[in-house]
């Protein structure tokens, strides 16, 4: 009897003679399979917003980030997790990744890695996970052994725990807390999950940490008010930024972005005449919340410079 292959691994008829056909075909419907497989990730969205929901009162008592992968999984979750320092000025150590075969995986297959339970398990011991965690699990099959086992691991050390996977009825949405289901069916490469299976994740994680951020305070106005300024180009973005929040001129926003040492949320506060010190502890108290300290300081509708 054969193998029940994982319905990421199956076979699409449409594409039997794919290697025939012209260049162009072939373009064109590559680029039609991503378009649906991003359509797809709406049916996602509900089970998305209630992991959202149930993940923010634990970043917010001080709980990591943590995404468990292997092979194109792993590295899609990499590359969102290396976002969220420069982005929100997330704290790097509540930022972890776990891929299977370690950080040569990024760039490198690690063969077997992906079947080692013994090291996710070590992985999982390693990080002396707390109730506090949000562990995220990401497999296009959600049947991959080191991602399986890293959540498992980590819903028994009390971690909140999401699983992401393209096929239904798999291991890792059945030991989540929380299964998110993006089904993409079989790819136009069969088996080649890098491709419509990787879209949906990509934009499942872009949904996932972008709004971990927003409900953490990190988002005001739709601007990235905790993005650090350590170049030219983040620099000028940055005045552009407290110009438009606290409605003054750009030197005003060059002195107050001196002042806070190039952090937006703080130089916007440092904008309306409030110290550096004050507005820090202003923001302390409000837990990074700007809307929360500018309407505290009755500060929200005066414009600085009028």
């Amino acid at each position: 009897m054969s193998p029940v292959l994982p319905a990421t691994e199956g076979i699409d008829p449409a594409f039997e003679d794919y290697d025939t056909w012209p260049v162009a075909s072939q373009l064109t419907a590559l680029w039609q399979s991503q378009l649906a497989a991003a359509a797809i990730v709406s049916s996602a969205l509900p089970a998305l917003s209630r992991a959202v929901e149930a993940a923010l009162p634990r970043l917010k008592a001080g709980g990591r980030l943590i995404y468990a992968g292997a092979g194109s999984s792993g590295r899609l979750a990499a590359q969102d997790g290396a976002e969220l320092e420069p982005t929100y000025n997330w704290p790097p150590e509540r930022m972890q990744v776990l891929i299977a075969g370690g950080p040569t995986a990024l760039l490198n297959a690690v063969e077997n890695a992906e079947d080692d339970e013994v090291a996710a398990r070590e992985a999982i011991d390693a990080l002396a996970i707390t109730p506090n965690d949000v562990l995220a699990g990401i497999a296009a099959s959600g049947r991959t052994p080191y991602t399986v086992a890293c959540v498992r691991a980590a819903r028994e050390a009390g971690a909140l725990t999401l699983g992401i996977s393209n096929a239904p009825d798999t291991p890792l949405l059945l030991c989540a807390e929380h299964p998110i289901l993006i089904e993409t069916g079989a790819e136009p490469i069969s088996g080649s999950t890098r491709m419509k299976a990787g879209t949906t994740q990509k934009i499942v994680l872009n949904l996932l940490s972008t709004a971990l951020m927003t409900g953490l305070g990190r988002v005001y106005r739709a601007r990235m008010v905790d993005m650090r300024s350590r170049n030219e180009k983040l620099r000028q973005r940055a005045v552009r930024m407290v110009v438009s929040l606290a409605g003054c001129d750009e030197e005003t926003a060059r002195i107050a972005l001196e002042q806070a040492d190039g952090h937006v949320k703080l130089a916007v506060i440092v904008a309306y005449g409030v110290s550096a010190p004050d507005a820090l502890a202003a923001l302390s108290r409000a837990d990074g919340n700007l809307r929360t300290v500018l309407r505290e300081l009755g500060l929200a509708s005066v414009s600085p410079c009028t």
